[in-house]
């Protein structure tokens, strides 16, 4: 689908010689993907695939790509920062919500998420985020909406760490070590993107 920007001149990556070499290399990073996966099996990082386009609104598949290489090295690493009591480990929470989302697509609709109709699956997900997913044998050993709101999370954490996500909405990207000079509202710093309206 198309994005469209208040920004649309604006390219964050054009100020990276004002980062520092270890900035400029994670950041470039994040424009190169490899398809690799240390923790998801391919069956669900394409159920991901679906599932992130739709939480972002959007399918760009160097965007997407990038958010499921991201969820694959969180959950690979075990770590996270709080856990609910109670609520299994992030990797073990996926896997069954996947695991509990691939079986009743296939109990309902015989077929994969990702092969669904871009409403139904809404429908569906929309049903797990209040835990009311279908059917309930699929899922009586699954927390719903810990699921659908720790895959929310990850998400939006990758998303909005993509420097093409950056550009759109207006983010220098990393302060240092340049830092800002202008700070009071509606100031901008020179290298600040300026909207469309604003441009000369």
């Amino acid at each position: 689908m198309s994005k469209e920007s208040h920004y649309p001149t604006y390219d964050v990556m054009n100020a990276q010689h004002a980062w520092d070499d270890h900035t400029r290399k994670i950041v470039n990073e994040r424009l190169h993907t490899g398809g690799d996966y240390s923790y998801l099996t391919v069956l669900e990082a394409e159920m991901l695939r679906s599932w992130c386009s739709l939480l972002v609104d959007d399918d760009r598949a160097e965007i997407i790509q990038f958010i499921i290489e991201h969820l694959d090295r969180q959950l690979a690493s075990g770590l996270e920062s709080q856990r609910k009591p109670g609520l299994p480990p992030a990797p073990a929470l996926v896997r069954l919500g996947l695991d509990a989302l691939g079986g009743s697509c296939q109990r309902l609709y015989t077929d994969h998420f990702f092969h669904l109709e871009r409403e139904r699956q809404l429908q569906i997900m929309q049903a797990i985020s209040t835990g009311d997913g279908l059917p309930y044998e699929a899922w009586k050993h699954v927390p719903q909406q810990p699921f659908f709101q720790k895959l929310l999370t990850l998400t939006l954490e990758a998303y909005y760490s993509h420097p093409r996500t950056w550009s759109e909405i207006g983010y220098g990207g990393p302060a240092y070590p340049r830092g800002y000079v202008r700070m009071h509202p509606g100031q901008l710093d020179p290298w600040e993107a300026k909207p469309k309206y604003e441009e000369a």
